[in-house]
């Protein structure tokens, strides 16, 4: 297939409420949604899931549209590509950036299920005809409101409990729940909030039965972790700190994690981290799927990728109702009982919404090859 047109637009849409990370809070999210277009005219669709401000990479929603425009478009219009794989090729001149890269590359795979016409999830070598969801709950203003915050989710159904903490939200907080929650499969998100300094603190966490905690020191680090996991019983659960297969193969080699939390744009696209669950599948390291505040389409691709056999626990692909008023796909990302089905249909197998989208547009760019 050879791509021929590119379309990048800017959306702005408000979450239903706050979520707040020991980096900050957000409510409105802007990101880019990008369309390719083959020589036939068949399109495929891809999201951008980087944030206005680099607190969770050093990547931002302008940083990326300068990185796709300038760069990463001009690589792959016109060329002639038989598999989504030889993208990560194509953009291996350009350093990092892999949100920007993974949004492209995202919608060059939609379109190859389209043209092959089956699943996305099928073409990655999915397996699952459903999936398990867990949840991601912001940090809270006190307890009260987020054990009523778990009750509701747990009433839906939701499989696995995310909390967020931070240095004087977290022991407590865990506590608080574990009394509340003595059997409710429950992880703690750290967002790299903490040092070998708070060894001690972190060590209370063991007490509480935890599925693991997610990355607790920095975000770049490798090495402390490694010190941190032979002092804790409680598995740690690398996220920031995995950016490449080699990052996986290095920190699993140095035990610095038992589990892998896999985001498709931080790792640059779905055949990285294809790579990476596979890799990690060979060593017995579990892994499962990460949220990044997804509107509809960066959505059906996590659900399509977390239909491949090593994602055994629940990620936070979470329905769309969680997040959003109306979603940009038809229908809705809906959960039910705990599961999401897996759509049957080709590519991402949801409908994008060409009148929400429009609605919530800011800006729109279009690309053709020369």
């Amino acid at each position: 297939m050879q791509i021929q047109e590119v379309t990048v637009r800017k959306l702005k849409m408000r979450m239903k409420e706050p979520f707040s990370t020991s980096f900050g809070t957000m409510q409105d999210k802007h990101f880019l949604l990008l369309e390719v277009y083959d020589e036939t005219g068949n399109r495929g669709w891809g999201e951008s899931v980087a944030f206005d401000t680099p607190w969770y990479t050093e990547e931002t929603v302008e940083t990326n549209l300068h990185m796709i425009r300038d760069f990463l478009i001009p690589l792959l219009v016109g060329k002639e590509i038989s598999h989504p794989d030889q993208v990560s090729d194509l953009f291996a001149p350009i350093r990092k950036n892999k949100m920007a890269k993974a949004a492209l590359e995202g919608a060059v795979w939609d379109l190859y299920a389209k043209r092959k016409g089956i699943p996305l999830a099928e073409a990655l070598g999915g397996e699952r005809k459903r999936i398990e969801v867990g949840i991601s709950i912001g940090i809270q203003e006190n307890l009260d409101d987020l054990i009523d915050k778990i009750q509701g989710y747990l009433d839906e159904g939701y499989k696995r409990i995310k909390v967020k903490i931070k240095p004087g939200a977290d022991i407590d907080v865990i506590r608080g729940l574990r009394t509340a929650f003595p059997e409710v499969p429950l992880m703690a998100d750290a967002n790299s909030a903490y040092s070998l300094d708070d060894i001690g603190l972190l060590k209370q966490l063991d007490e509480f039965n935890l599925l693991m905690i997610e990355q607790p020191l920095a975000h770049d680090d490798i090495i402390d972790h490694a010190i941190l996991q032979r002092a804790l019983k409680t598995p740690i659960c690398l996220d920031e700190s995995i950016l490449s297969l080699e990052d996986a193969r290095k920190a699993v080699e140095m035990g610095s994690t038992k589990v892998i939390n896999i985001k498709i744009g931080r790792v640059g696209g779905l055949s990285e981290a294809k790579r990476i669950h596979d890799y990690c599948m060979g060593k017995g390291i579990p892994v499962w799927c990460g949220g990044m505040l997804e509107a509809g389409i960066g959505r059906a691709h996590n659900i399509a990728l977390t239909t491949l056999p090593n994602f055994i626990l629940p990620g936070d692909t979470a329905g769309s109702s969680r997040y959003w008023e109306k979603d940009i796909i038809e229908p809705e990302v809906i959960v039910e009982d705990g599961y999401i089905h897996v759509p049957d249909a080709p590519g991402i197998g949801f409908e994008p919404d060409i009148n929400t989208i429009d609605e919530f547009t800011t800006a729109t760019w279009k690309f053709k090859a020369e």
